[in-house]
């Protein structure tokens, strides 16, 4: 997903939250220059966006002039509303713009933060001999954070109604991480059945498959 004349930067990697950012930029037809590198495996890609994002984080991206964004639900609705055309997120006027700010920082904090503890329990003082413990308690809270967010929408098509937004990339992507996706659908059946759809949605197809290719 690179291209020469691209005026945006993202540093990402394949089965990161990154990938939300990506099919958000498919979907906007938005040229884009990608930085390969998994940070929480490789200190090569973590000393790449180090100069960009002190935190050595992905997903980074760089605006065409030379701002940065991080936190991707921040760049998701980011570019979302400075595309409004596109419809990606409910407009400031929409009834249900306040559901969309709501979910969309849940997952950034109450569900994709807890993966931040996985690679390094030591982060919250626990010893790496507790490493499997501490993973399945994490994958645990996953899992019932996913089901008390089902249990309070009502989708349509989509997540928030007859609209896909960028809500719908973001629960597509992380929801393929730990407790994977065949816990997500167990314990999320509502979301599940949109989520099923933006897996097959055309426009995004080789985009899947490419970054998720063990999915």
């Amino acid at each position: 997903m690179t291209c020469q004349t691209a005026t945006l930067t993202l540093y990402g990697a394949a089965a990161s939250g990154s990938v939300a950012v990506e099919a958000a930029l498919v979907l906007l037809g938005l040229p884009y220059r990608l930085i390969e590198g998994a940070t929480w495996a490789e200190a090569s890609a973590r000393d790449r966006v180090a100069a960009s994002n002190p935190m050595r984080q992905i997903p980074t991206l760089l605006l065409p002039g030379g701002e940065v964004m991080t936190e991707s639900a921040a760049i998701l609705i980011y570019l979302a509303d400075l595309h409004p055309e596109a419809r990606l997120a409910p407009a400031a006027d929409d009834p249900r713009r306040g559901q969309f700010l709501r979910w969309m920082l849940y997952v950034s904090s109450a569900i994709y933060a807890l993966h931040w503890i996985k690679p390094d329990v030591t982060r919250i003082g626990a010893p790496e001999g507790a490493r499997a413990a501490v993973v399945d308690a994490v994958h645990e809270r996953i899992a019932f954070c996913w089901a008390n967010m089902d249990v309070q929408l009502t989708p349509g098509r989509w997540l928030l109604g007859n609209e896909l937004t960028v809500l719908d990339l973001y629960v597509a992507t992380v929801s393929r991480f730990g407790p994977w996706r065949a816990r997500f659908c167990e314990v999320a059946p509502r979301m599940a059945e949109v989520i099923h759809r933006i897996d097959a949605e055309p426009r995004l197809a080789a985009l899947w498959r490419e970054r998720f290719p063990e999915a």
